[in-house]
């Protein structure tokens, strides 16, 4: 009978000595304290392809992203990938068609809906094929017809627009998540204007009322909804650039937005040179300074630019 009390005694201590374990190390932020995912870095993601071409501009449902890439194409043209979350536009366009650039842009979204009017048909038949299947939800006018129409008074094929109350929903990355954003570091250079050229492209951003105006090629930048688009934080990201293997575009270009490479990143009228890295294409896209010191965006609309290196 003694024994058999102090062999209860024993597993007692043993659940006891377990449980302080498990209680220490949350307080002190490990295993037991590390949640799958961060609270809060989940929610309807959807990305728009979107022309960016003189016959194309203005644009359509801008001023609602959150995000906006912009992409080099061939013959020195730009795209644009547009990301919104619970902020979609009435209605967004015009829609062009995706490249493989996209495959690992979109990746760090980790299963957007993508939104885009066809492409190669080596890209569309890789975008439904695992494993960029599972990472993005196909919505092109083949997938989801109902969504699109044809704009009165442009021109094909700059007048596919798209309803995005009629798109998809699902759940991916949020843009915080993906782009950290905080409170701006020490050693920024005083900035007004800055410019840059994404192919034959030039962009120029204007520091005004607390804000990045933005013109392209010499003309403001606007969205017919909203004017003249802003951005709280533009970021000039260098890139390698190679020709993608999938056919059908020419020499298409293909950003690699994995790695590391040198970034400027322009917020609160401030210039910040640094680094970008991403290691991996699921993985999000942090920036340092020269100094090493963490460099985040600012909340509000943020530019990328991906400018090959």
């Amino acid at each position: 009978m003694r024994r058999k009390q102090v062999i209860w005694v024993v597993a007692v201590v043993v659940v006891l000595v377990a449980a302080a374990v498990v209680a220490v190390l949350a307080l002190r932020g490990g295993p037991a304290a590390a949640p799958p995912e961060q609270a809060g870095s989940t929610g309807p993601v959807l990305v728009v392809k979107i022309d960016n071409v003189d016959e194309a501009r203005p644009a359509t449902g801008l001023g609602s992203a959150d995000v906006l890439y912009v992409e080099p194409v061939e013959g020195g043209l730009t795209r644009a990938a547009a990301v919104f979350t619970a902020n979609r536009p009435d209605v967004v366009g015009p829609v062009r068609s995706a490249r493989e650039t996209d495959f690992d842009l979109l990746a760090q979204y980790r299963h957007p809906v993508f939104a885009y009017s066809g492409a190669a048909p080596e890209v569309v038949q890789a975008l439904h094929t695992p494993p960029l299947s599972a990472r993005v939800v196909n919505a092109s006018p083949d997938d989801v017809p109902a969504a699109y129409f044809r704009q009165p008074g442009k021109a094909a094929p700059h007048n596919l627009y798209a309803h995005a109350a009629a798109l998809p929903t699902s759940d991916g990355a949020l843009p915080d998540a993906v782009l950290p954003r905080g409170a701006a570091p020490a050693g920024g250079t005083p900035a007004t204007d800055q410019t840059a050229a994404v192919g034959a492209a030039s962009f120029a951003f204007h520091w005004a009322d607390g804000r990045w105006r933005i013109s392209m090629d010499g003309t403001p930048f606007t969205s017919t909804e909203s004017g003249q688009l802003t951005a709280s934080t533009v970021i000039l990201q260098r890139v390698t650039t190679t020709t993608s293997a999938l056919g059908g575009n020419g020499a298409s270009p293909l950003v690699h937005t994995t790695g590391t490479g040198e970034a400027t990143m322009l917020r609160d009228g401030q210039s910040f040179h640094g680094t970008w890295s991403r290691p991996s294409a699921d993985a999000g896209t942090t920036f340092t300074t020269d100094s090493g010191a963490p460099l985040p965006a600012s909340p509000g609309q943020v530019w990328v630019l991906l400018i090959p290196a």
